[in-house]
């Protein structure tokens, strides 16, 4: 009986030990990342940050991640992003990911690449009509089951303005 419990034990304390060292490693990594961007001067976007055991493919979170940015501010129009291998280096993935991110971004209008010098934020104004197309689907879904479900149409007309006013608090 003994010997059950010792083995149980250290089975439990295994798989504790196996949570908590994938915990550190993600915190550090985090740290590491955070330390790096802070060390950067120009061409830097702020901390991006991935979710590993999220189920969607990795370059979608880069995508949204530098969308996110660029939409906010936090990347100027025109601002150099971070080149494929020094991304790739921070986020400790392959350059083929971030590549893939980069081209599809700049599919939608939100990135263009000059040959030899790397990827710039682009203009609001040329983000791809696609792109606004597809948002607006999903936002008139999202609104029209919202509706079904007994959401007035007053309470998501304060949502958009109160989005509306947090984003001219943001710039």
């Amino acid at each position: 009986m003994p010997r059950d419990i010792f083995y149980a034990v250290r089975k439990f304390l295994q798989s504790l030990l196996t949570t908590v060292s994938q915990r550190v490693i993600t915190v550090l990594r985090q740290v590491i990342q955070f330390i790096k961007n802070a060390d950067h001067e120009e061409g830097d976007c702020t901390m991006i940050s991935l979710n590993y055991r999220a189920p969607g493919p990795i370059y979608e979170q880069i995508k949204d991640n530098l969308r996110r940015l660029i939409l906010s501010g936090a990347i100027a129009e025109g601002e150099k992003l971070p080149s494929v291998r020094e991304l790739a280096g921070e986020l400790a993935i392959n350059p083929n990911t971030i590549m893939r991110a980069y081209r599809e971004l700049e599919a939608e209008g939100y990135v263009y690449t000059v040959q030899g010098k790397g990827c710039f934020a682009g203009k609001l104004s040329q983000v791809d009509t696609g792109r606004r197309d597809k948002l607006l689907e999903a936002f008139r879904n999202t609104a029209g089951e919202l509706l079904s479900l007994g959401i007035t149409s007053d309470t998501l007309k304060s949502i958009i303005a109160e989005e509306r006013k947090n984003r001219r608090n943001d710039l």
